[in-house]
């Protein structure tokens, strides 16, 4: 068995909260519709996902992949409201069971240091959970977005 299988097993639509954390200005808890699917042969799997920040709607996808021959998974990550423009390359290892544990960065801003983004996808049995953590440069995790799916 493939190490993606476990996730491609997934396949297909799912749905969750949405829970957006991080600031009071902002956090918000909203309704999550995510599909699961397979791509290029089963080599890759994308998950895209839908929720709203204040009744604006947004998307994100992740495109996993995972080196055998390294054990390392490599992520893209995309969305509306996190990245603009920006597409996030992660990279990090399977977890156990058959989710990903990956990290990345973004740009702060001119004259400040890079920020970290660390994504987990956990497999939980029949279900799936999406945790996302805002990682301030000197390595403090602050959590920013957790997804617990169910299929609908």
């Amino acid at each position: 068995m493939a190490a993606l299988d476990v996730l491609a097993a997934l396949g297909g639509p799912w749905q969750a909260t949405y829970q957006l954390r991080g600031d009071p200005s902002f956090e918000s808890d909203s309704p999550s519709a995510a599909t699961v699917s397979p791509i290029l042969g089963g080599r890759f799997v994308r998950v895209d996902y839908t929720w709203s920040d204040r009744g604006r709607p947004q998307e994100g996808m992740l495109v996993i992949g995972h080196e055998p021959e390294t054990g390392t998974v490599t992520a893209v990550w995309l969305d509306t409201w996190h990245n603009g423009n920006r597409m996030m390359v992660c990279t990090g290892h399977m977890l156990p069971q058959g989710g990903i544990d990956v990290r990345g960065t973004y740009p702060a801003g001119p004259g400040h240091p890079d920020w970290g983004w660390h994504t987990r996808v956990e497999l939980r049995g029949t279900t799936w959970a999406m945790t996302m953590f805002n990682v301030s440069p000197d390595g403090d995790e602050a959590l920013a977005v957790t997804a617990d799916y169910r299929r609908p």
